[in-house]
């Protein structure tokens, strides 16, 4: 391990902050992560659904894609192991790294470790360490013995994510069907669920392949936060890194300090004997260096943060009761201040907490009153008189369970009569009763007229089909916009119909 060129700052951290780093690290390299990740989640994705097409097994795509995810672990984690030590691999160089990198323990984590929820904690250790056999499951229970706990939560709230960006995926295809068409949209959808086609699966599929790949890589990012933070807690490998940066600073300054020994080493025998009289005293510490006392700031300042450690500082201070001997002496009484003010804001609170809410009511209400002026005009306007519903704009027609023999006939003489809405409401329920006999079809109850007009594009004759769309747009302007049509166009109109339908003259 080259510590001395780690980008992140090691230190000991709780497993969420580890998680935190994990994710951070993947940020930092986001474009070194996601380029590789598309060259190969790509094609695997069109393989696979090319393959469950040619086997038409359309379903058992998404599980192979959820299946395999993790030979695409091995990608983020690459790219991440190298990028914290400040060499981040580029895109050729990643894809190349897959073709022989990281192949041995995938047996293993696409067979009877698929299912483990710790797989992000325990793939660093196998691809980074090359660890086998005994040792390996060793390092397994030593690193995931505290924070196993914490890798399954993670685990569990990524897939939560990967679901809910597919969730949205689908989501998003309704915010483009206007609102008139949802609920038929709706119905549609789970109709659609229930026996889906080949193009709704790939879409599924592809909703799910993109949840995968937004979240995928930072699942691996925090397992390897996970598995840094513990590498560190147990090996000291913070510790190990500021006595590598002491060596390299003293290495940096040992050659001026060599020279001084030397010199030092030289001069000091043939000085070491007792000054001569009348001869000056040999050069001391205060003459070599220029002052008395080395004394380092920052030196002094790290050690004086470093004590202050909770890892380090283990100074603690608690305190208990502890009954006073009956012998003794009696605390020092200090003289009690003067509190008396605080009595006549007791009473004001008192009196604001007794009697506020009614000032409050009070005041209110001789506002409204005076007030009354401007408002009470408008109130007077809000009460219309109610409108009594006219035949036209009644959206409830009764009509005969059975319809009459000489429907043309009813039906004009509903539409002199004035019963106008109910003349039509006929017809169209006639005509309904005829397009469903010719085109063969058996309606819902209930059907809207969208059903109708669906239905009706399986009658034989083109011009059957016309005239039954003719008869549903006079219905539908005469329902909800209330526009009826004109005598002449509705006599128009039951003529076409009777000779259409052979109804009784």
């Amino acid at each position: 391990m080259r510590a001395e060129h780690l980008t992140v700052e090691l230190r000991a951290r709780s497993p969420w902050e580890a998680v935190e780093l994990g994710t951070a690290l993947v940020r930092r390299h986001a474009r070194a992560v996601w380029a590789p990740w598309l060259w190969v989640a790509v094609p695997v994705f069109v393989l696979v659904n090319t393959a469950a097409w040619a086997l038409s097994m359309p379903l058992a795509s998404c599980l192979a894609l959820w299946w395999i995810k993790p030979l695409l672990d091995r990608v983020p984690l690459f790219v991440i192991s190298r990028g914290v030590f400040g060499q981040t691999p580029t895109t050729r160089q990643t894809l190349a790294a897959q073709l022989r990198w990281g192949w041995g323990p995938m047996l293993g984590y696409l067979t009877w470790r698929r299912f483990s929820p710790a797989r992000a904690l325990y793939l660093p250790i196998e691809l980074l360490e090359g660890e086998r056999g005994p040792r390996l499951r060793q390092r397994r229970a030593v690193l995931g013995a505290t924070v196993y706990g914490n890798a399954m939560v993670l685990a569990l709230v990524c897939l939560a994510f990967q679901l809910a960006v597919a969730l949205a995926c689908v989501a998003l295809v309704f915010l483009f069907v206007p609102v008139d068409y949802l609920p038929e949209a709706a119905r549609a959808g789970l109709a659609l669920l229930r026996d889906p086609p080949l193009w709704a699966q790939l879409g599924l599929n592809t909703a799910f392949w993109i949840g995968v790949g937004a979240i995928e890589p930072f699942f691996v990012g925090a397992g390897f936060g996970l598995y840094l933070n513990r590498r560190t807690q147990i090996e000291a490998w913070d510790v190990e890194i500021a006595f590598r940066r002491l060596r390299q600073r003293l290495q940096a300054a040992s050659t001026g300090f060599v020279l001084v020994l030397c010199l030092v080493g030289f001069v000091g025998p043939s000085r070491a004997q007792a000054p001569a009289p009348g001869q000056a005293p040999p050069p001391g510490v205060e003459q070599v260096f220029g002052q008395a006392r080395v004394d380092d700031h920052a030196f002094r300042k790290a050690v004086d943060t470093a004590y202050h450690d909770p890892l380090i500082d283990r100074h603690r201070t608690d305190r208990h009761w502890q009954r006073r001997p009956q012998d003794a002496p009696e605390p020092i009484q200090r003289e009690a201040p003067d509190l008396s003010w605080l009595r006549g804001l007791q009473g004001v609170l008192a009196f604001i907490g007794e009697w506020g809410l009614w000032i409050l009511l009070a005041l209110v209400v001789i506002f409204v009153l005076a007030s009354a002026r401007h408002w009470w005009p408008w109130m007077r306007g809000v009460r219309a008189p109610r409108a009594v519903p006219s035949e036209a704009t009644s959206s409830a027609i009764e009509l005969p369970e059975v319809l009459p023999e000489d429907i043309a006939t009813q039906a004009r003489a509903l539409w002199r009569d004035g019963h106008r809405r109910r003349a039509l409401a006929l017809l169209y329920r006639a005509s309904v009763e005829a397009m469903t006999a010719r085109a063969g079809v058996v309606l819902p109850p209930g059907a809207t007229e969208s059903q109708c007009l669906r239905a009706s594009r399986r009658q034989p004759e083109d011009a059957d089909r016309s005239l039954f769309a003719r008869m549903v747009r006079v219905w539908q302007l005469a329902a909800y916009a209330q526009r009826l049509p004109d005598d002449a166009d509705f006599e128009a109109l039951v003529g076409d119909l009777q000779a259409s339908y052979r109804w009784r003259a």
